[in-house]
């Protein structure tokens, strides 16, 4: 017997700091007299004295956190975006799955609980309190490596993997032939796949979390559910190239065609999307020195700096490593909704936009980035120079609306030690790509054109894949890919830091031992009076840019 549901009321975000459009103090240009500026560097970070004049562009602060979250889960449910509430489209009889983002996000992971625990907590009382019992938690992995069971145990929480681990609640296995059906073709001529089980479903419910704008909406299912086939018609140069920016939606080919297949599957199927926002809370109470301007700390927070710094110096590189990957980030959410998929994501994208965006005057000939220690790609793993390369210029390079910080045929430079390293059990197809594709072109559509399928049918890679924790075999050059817009649009890529020249010079960069001599090999071609701005990340910023 189903139990009466409470009314409760609309839960709203506590009353915001910032709002986007008065975040100049933001944007700071450096004189004498200002700091050294901390810099992101793999599994360190750079003190560095910056030339007069740069611009330097911090994250907002972190919006406040919803007072009572499990709460507003359950007013979601209950208050749609055009759809009927949750507990009104139920009945004993449906086939019901429910599809997770997988641990690519958020960056770094959360404490817990995960708001993917809180989700299907909240989802899974109200299917069971109406007599659902036919249920499947699926982590939509799609191309991504299998998670293993105890990150599985630790993103969905006691309950869930309690009752429903191993046969209940698995990863999607985009390779296998008997758990993929195709539902047809667009009128574009899309070919789409999906995992059987959610598409012979009477209820599909996607739980998202949103930490940047390419995150959620009809991408989703369409991704996260999709084998190679489906995902070869967005996920390739032309489509990507043509991408203005991966942070503006609306100006994405890649969210155009991804959303075009999303549509087609929600025409097809019952889709309900839940999609949550978080703050940018990455440090705690002992770390947050590092989400400050420089030039206001105090006596504690140098002294901090400095001891972190010493902490991470004196460990050995296993150790800072694990140390670093065992972190977890005080991150809150601040907004859900759910419903109808379109209607869910207008709400999470003006959130996500509302927590990262600050408005930037002009663009710059010199773009300064620091690339961490982790990416959505190696979650427990080795930031190799193909991962590196995806995101300098995939993501970091892309964190803007309108137009791109930095010039056409301006300079990035990218500070990390860019090391010839890899996880072989992780990505053992990166090693491949990198020392025999790489050393062949660098030139996506050519990659395309001369390796890809080869790599996308590898009988190994594809075992890896299935029975390992292995990425697919045609992973690293979506990863390749996703640099094509920032490869065409920059002059120059110089790896700051660079510890081995030769890495840099595979991936069609130049390399500096310093981020001084990056600076002088820029201003040296540009000129001295060239403007260099600095993105001062993570957390995570994106620059709108007038």
């Amino acid at each position: 017997m189903a139990r009466p549901e409470r009314k409760i009321r609309a839960l709203k975000a506590a009353e915001l700091k910032h709002e986007v459009g008065a975040r100049q103090e933001l944007v700071v240009t450096l004189n004498r007299r200002s700091a050294p500026r901390i810099i992101a560097y793999g599994d360190d970070f750079l003190v560095e004295k910056l030339p007069v004049g740069t611009r330097v562009i911090y994250p907002p602060p972190p919006l406040e956190p919803l007072a009572d979250p499990d709460r507003a889960v359950r007013y979601a449910l209950l208050r749609p975006e055009n759809a009927e509430p949750l507990f009104a489209q139920l009945d004993p009889n449906l086939k019901v799955t429910i599809a997770v983002d997988d641990l690519s996000l958020p960056l770094p992971p959360m404490r817990q609980p995960d708001i993917r625990e809180r989700l299907l907590n909240a989802v899974l009382q109200t299917l069971t309190d109406y007599g659902v019992d036919d249920i499947h938690i699926i982590v939509a992995t799609s191309l991504h490596r299998r998670m293993t069971g105890a990150e599985i145990r630790r993103m969905v929480g006691r309950r869930a993997w309690a009752d429903f681990w191993p046969e209940r609640l698995y990863n999607f296995d985009a390779e296998n032939p008997a758990e993929l059906v195709k539902l047809g073709k667009t009128d574009h001529g899309e070919e789409v796949w999906l995992s059987r089980r959610a598409a012979e479903s009477d209820l599909l419910i996607y739980l998202n979390i949103n930490l940047v704008p390419m995150d959620g909406g009809h991408k989703s299912v369409a991704v996260g559910l999709a084998p190679y086939r489906s995902l070869r018609h967005h996920h390739n140069p032309q489509t990507l190239a043509a991408c203005h920016s991966y942070m503006d939606p609306e100006h994405s080919a890649l969210h155009e065609r991804a959303a075009h297949m999303g549509r087609f599957i929600n025409q097809r199927l019952n889709v309900f999307s839940i999609e949550t926002a978080i703050n940018n809370q990455m440090y705690g109470p002992m770390l947050d020195f590092l989400q400050r301007n420089e030039d206001r700390f105090s006596d504690w927070d140098r002294m901090r700096l400095k001891g972190f710094r010493w902490t991470l110096g004196a460990m050995s590189e296993e150790l800072r490593r694990a140390t670093l990957h065992r972190y977890a980030a005080p991150y809150a959410m601040t907004g859900v909704w759910a419903g109808e998929t379109e209607a869910v994501h207008r709400k999470a994208l003006a959130r996500v936009f509302q927590q990262y965006a600050v408005p930037v005057k002009g663009q710059a000939d010199v773009l300064i980035v620091g690339v961490p220690y982790i990416c959505p790609y190696n979650v427990n793993s080795v930031m190799n120079p193909v991962l590196v390369q995806c995101t300098g210029l995939g993501y970091l390079f892309n964190m803007y609306r309108h137009k791109p910080l930095v010039r056409e045929g301006g300079t990035l430079i990218v500070c990390h030690p860019l090391r010839d390293e890899f996880h072989p059990e992780h990505h053992p197809s990166y090693i491949e790509f990198f020392h025999r594709c790489l050393a062949a072109t660098t030139d996506a559509v050519e990659l395309e054109r001369r390796f890809e399928a080869e790599f996308a049918r590898n009988p190994t890679y594809l075992h890896m894949y299935r029975y390992g924790h292995a990425y697919h075999g045609v992973h690293p050059f979506y990863m390749w890919y996703w640099g094509e817009p920032g490869r065409r649009h920059l002059g120059r890529i110089i790896a700051a830091g660079c510890e081995q020249p030769e890495v840099a010079a595979r991936l069609g960069w130049e390399a500096a031992a310093t981020l001084d001599e990056a600076l002088a090999m820029a201003l040296g071609t540009l000129g001295s009076s060239a403007s260099v701005t600095y993105l001062h990340l993570p957390p995570l910023v994106i620059a709108d840019v007038e």
